[in-house]
């Protein structure tokens, strides 16, 4: 079972590097002929009250051991903490089932090899061709950790580690598809330095503004990534394409040729990249996606120290009602300098480039949005292509260098577009 729901990626037509995922139409009467390791067969329990991690995680090695399999949860609560996923295993979840992460703080112990972070409910380290499948549900019981943030923040104190949801690294040919994902205690799937993701069909729910830094999907230096008909609805960025944070160490590793496509975003921060790339991003292709009451749309963040080579993106066919900043570009994010001399570029100063948007529509937004490169490293080559936004106030650029072909833009009051130093539109 190698081989199973590899993705097979091509150079996209738009010749921008960007990939195309030609799935693996079998995998459905493959994965009929694998073994399967039934839960409730390893002694899980699927009442909701008795911690079933030892029973799920036999379950598992099992499967890893007869060189794969599927580990069925059928219906009922199995709460367990956290999770070793093994490479050729696949979770499926039944349509009643769900996974539930312990309410138990002591049960997540700190990673070694990442202080900053928790073991996750699900975790996979080194594997390949893993997946979470079915019509279940994967619960990570967040708001004991909400609230426990919410009280270090209360009395002053620093912030502690927590879990994420869905947590995999170094690792190749995943797959989470058909699944709800729900109340992470903070990101809800991040993958580190993966080749090969895919998540499809999958419901991503949080509570909104009072679950914190509950990003959707996270592909941190991770390459060959489809994101496709996912509805998610979070507490953060809906979607954060990252490669790693100057500060913490991280090694520059991209995020390259990622496609995300006939998605639904509500409430959170819209889809970034950033503003953590220390390794860069390259070839994004997003096309067909809506966007409804998040605070930004399209996002490209970065900061001098936190940059790399950023660009090859294609937005395409995009459609946001009530986002308060439809498109937002800057090499700023962690704070606007007035009148900004200008500083030596650097091996982390961002470098954004060939960014495309066309046929865009946003209505209701509070403002237009911003582009805002460097005095050092202004923003190359974006093309804005039938683009129309209607919002209570316009537009700033500057330090950019852009091409606009039926950019319409509609403030309720004052200029649809503040020009800044360093701007040049069609070549002026």
């Amino acid at each position: 079972m190698g081989n199973l729901y590899t993705s097979v990626w091509a150079k996209s037509v738009l010749n921008l590097g960007a990939a195309v995922v030609v799935s693996a139409g079998l995998a459905s009467s493959v994965q009929a002929k694998m073994m399967t390791c039934d839960a409730h067969a390893f002694g899980a329990k699927g009442d909701g009250k008795t911690k079933d991690t030892a029973a799920l995680q036999r379950a598992i090695d099992q499967c890893a051991k007869k060189s794969g399999g599927v580990v069925h949860l059928g219906s009922g609560t199995y709460v367990s903490a956290p999770l070793d996923l093994k490479s050729h295993v696949h979770l499926q979840l039944d349509k009643d089932a769900t996974l539930l992460g312990s309410p138990d703080r002591e049960d997540y112990p700190i990673r070694e090899d990442a202080k900053w972070r928790k073991v996750s409910l699900i975790h996979a380290d080194h594997a390949v061709d893993i997946g979470i499948t079915g019509e279940g549900t994967v619960d990570g019981n967040g708001h004991v950790w909400w609230e426990a943030k919410a009280e270090d923040h209360k009395r002053g104190a620093p912030e502690a580690p927590r879990p994420l949801l869905i947590d995999i690294t170094n690792s190749k040919q995943i797959l989470i598809e058909g699944v709800t994902i729900q109340n992470s205690p903070q990101y809800n799937i991040t993958t580190f330095w993966c080749d090969g993701l895919t998540v499809r069909n999958v419901k991503i729910l949080n509570p909104g503004r009072t679950a914190p830094n509950t990003d959707g999907i996270d592909p941190v230096s991770t390459s060959h990534v489809l994101i496709e008909h996912d509805l998610i609805d979070t507490g953060d960025d809906n979607i954060a394409i990252k490669s790693g944070l100057v500060e913490r160490g991280d090694p520059n590793v991209p995020s390259t040729d990622i496609v995300v496509r006939d998605c639904i975003l509500r409430n959170g921060h819209g889809l970034s990249i950033g503003s953590e790339v220390a390794g860069g991003v390259r070839n994004v292709t997003v096309e067909r996606v809506t966007f409804a009451g998040t605070r930004q749309g399209i996002r490209i963040k970065s900061a001098r120290g936190r940059g790399n080579d950023v660009g090859n993106f294609v937005y395409r066919d995009i459609t946001m009602e009530d986002v308060e900043t439809p498109i937002e570009i800057t090499n700023y994010y962690t704070g606007l300098v007035k009148n900004d001399p200008g500083q030596p570029v650097t091996e982390h100063t961002p470098r954004f480039h060939d960014i495309t948007i066309e046929n865009v529509t946003a209505t209701g937004a509070k403002r237009a949005g911003v582009i805002m490169g460097l005095p050092e490293s202004p923003i190359k080559n974006v093309v804005l292509k039938n683009v129309h936004l209607t919002a209570a106030t316009g537009m700033t650029m500057q330090y950019a260098q852009v091409s606009q072909d039926g950019l319409v833009i509609t403030p309720a009051s004052g200029d649809a577009l503040t020009k800044g130093p360093g701007l040049t539109i069609n070549g002026k």
